[in-house]
């Protein structure tokens, strides 16, 4: 067995209860820790990744028990880019934490690995309850880092939050339960090969389980209308949470992604095709009414949460057009806007302190750094709203290209382009308030910047302008992940075609030559 398949959800677990320790110790070794533990999941992250571009499936079984009696991990292409997304992400918000956020609360170092540990298990799990458990992981621990550093603002948003959450929890287990019921397995494979051979009778019910789980996803992933707990619980939250909930959010995309690629009812309809006049549809409406709030904001925060939003709603239009041109150019849009939307929510935490800790859309411009920020803004804005020439553009001329041939191409083309045009001038409106308006008289009454929060924002500025650099690459692993999830009979064989490995040591025999256990 490739054993580092798993190092992605130990890693972080033993380093969160270790954190535990050392936090309520107030150890001043708990910074090192947390920063050798993401560093070494990044490095992990890297060697998976590598390991993916072979195209071969990778399985792990958790207990050593063969699929679908045990818990199976399974690497593909689509899970090694996603834990690679998240332990960039998760490491650019340490190390902007490192600048003074991760003491204004107690467990932040503990939380934010407990969230890497559901991330990555969400990510690579094979089974669908234990995506159930790591969901539940991964929201436990945000629950604890929204209101870290609590405030009255974030107490409220968390009320929402949690409301929305525990009831897609709830929604969650129902669609389990049915699924259970009519196929007696939750393993994703085997549910691949048991779902087309449900009776008539019984597959109106499985398609009722499969689309209210798309529904729960949509919850994470906030599509209309189920998105509006989303911009006041982002712009609420500290800087590197809001950062780290930036990969979040792609959760609930990732899960739509890969149910609606590997599963398939009797009646030979993936869970796409059920949804042919629905999902599209909705994405295009979440993408335009999140570039409408977005020009609406009157906080900074509030408006990049926004973005965070009209970016899900791309990226489930790729998904819901239904075809594997599509979900490439939706995948290499998702890792353009993750890197993009962690930077801007760090940016915006360091402008709202050149303001004097305002980052309302008042007239007043910056006080300090407007030169740095001011350069870090346009290059965020552009990345963000798709403008040549950086990603943000090929990912979006991509998925319009591929969504030619589409019955509802006009409209995805012009609802597409309406909402970047949007999107560019609610940046440009921001960025006129924040560097061009007459100054104002404001009391500095933030810390002072820290090499942390420079070394953050200069690393995920290189890693936005290396996803146009290498562009070409990036293309081409893409569009060999959506072939492959398009295939899904590779992932099937791979999951429930593997076999326990030997043991290294029979305890069974040694009990019956001792004469505990009779032969």
């Amino acid at each position: 067995m490739n054993h580092w398949l798993i190092a992605p959800v130990v890693v972080p677990l033993f380093a969160g209860a270790l954190l535990v320790l050392l936090e309520k110790a107030r150890s001043r070794a708990t910074a090192f820790v947390s920063l050798g533990s993401t560093l070494a999941l990044l490095w992990v992250a890297v060697q998976l990744f590598l390991q993916a571009q072979t195209g071969d499936v990778q399985v792990y079984l958790v207990g050593n028990w063969q699929a679908p009696w045990g818990v199976a991990l399974a690497l593909d292409r689509l899970a090694a880019l996603m834990v690679l997304l998240t332990a960039l992400v998760g490491l650019a918000a340490l190390v902007y934490a490192l600048g003074g956020d991760d003491r204004k609360g107690l467990h932040f170092h503990a939380l934010l690995q407990f969230q890497l540990m559901g991330l990555n298990g969400a990510f690579l799990t094979a089974d669908l309850f234990n995506l159930f458990v790591f969901f539940e992981v991964l929201l436990a621990a945000s629950y604890g880092l929204l209101l870290h550093g609590a405030s009255t603002e974030r107490l409220k948003a968390s009320v929402h939050y949690v409301a929305f959450n525990l009831t897609g929890s709830a929604l969650f287990l129902i669609a389990v339960s049915l699924l259970y019921a009519l196929t007696g397995t939750l393993n994703l494979a085997d549910l691949a090969v048991k779902l087309p051979e449900l009776s008539a009778e019984n597959n109106r019910l499985g398609q009722a389980a499969l689309l209210l789980l798309v529904v729960v996803f949509a919850v994470k992933a906030a599509l209309l209308p189920l998105y509006f707990w989303l911009p006041a619980t982002y712009a609420a939250a500290s800087a590197p949470v809001a950062a780290l909930f930036a990969i979040m959010t792609k959760v609930g995309i990732y899960a739509i992604a890969r149910v609606s690629t590997l599963f398939v009812t009797s009646s030979g309809a993936s869970v796409a095709v059920l949804l042919p006049s629905a999902l599209p549809w909705l994405a295009l409406a979440t993408l335009v009414l999140a570039a409408i709030g977005a020009l609406a904001a009157h906080r900074l925060r509030v408006l990049v949460a926004y973005l965070v939003v009209a970016s899900a709603g791309t990226l489930l239009l790729a998904i819901g057009l239904g075809t594997p041109a599509t979900l490439a150019a939706g995948l290499f849009y998702l890792v353009n806007s993750t890197l993009v939307a962690c930077l801007w929510f760090l940016l915006a935490d360091r402008i709202a302190w050149s303001r004097g800790g305002d980052d309302s859309l008042a007239a007043r411009r910056l006080q300090h750094g407007w030169g740095l920020f001011g350069a870090l803004f346009m290059l965020a804005s552009v990345a963000m709203a798709g403008v040549p020439p950086l990603a943000g553009f090929i990912g979006k001329a991509l998925l319009l290209q591929a969504a030619g041939s589409a019955a509802m191409a006009p409209w995805v083309v012009a609802l597409v382009l309406a909402s970047s045009l949007i999107t560019m001038v609610a940046l440009a409106r921001a960025g006129s308030v924040l560097f061009w308006k007459p100054a104002a008289q404001a009391t500095m009454h933030m810390a002072l910047p820290r090499p942390a929060h420079y070394t953050a924002l200069a690393g995920l500025s290189v890693l936005v302008l290396a996803t146009t650099v290498f562009a070409g690459q990036i293309q081409t692993y893409v569009g060999a992940t959506a072939q492959q999830m398009a295939a899904r009979l590779p992932y099937i064989r791979a999951v429930l075609d593997a076999r326990p490995v030997a043991s290294a040591y029979d305890v069974r025999r040694e009990m019956r030559e001792r004469g505990d256990l009779k032969p």
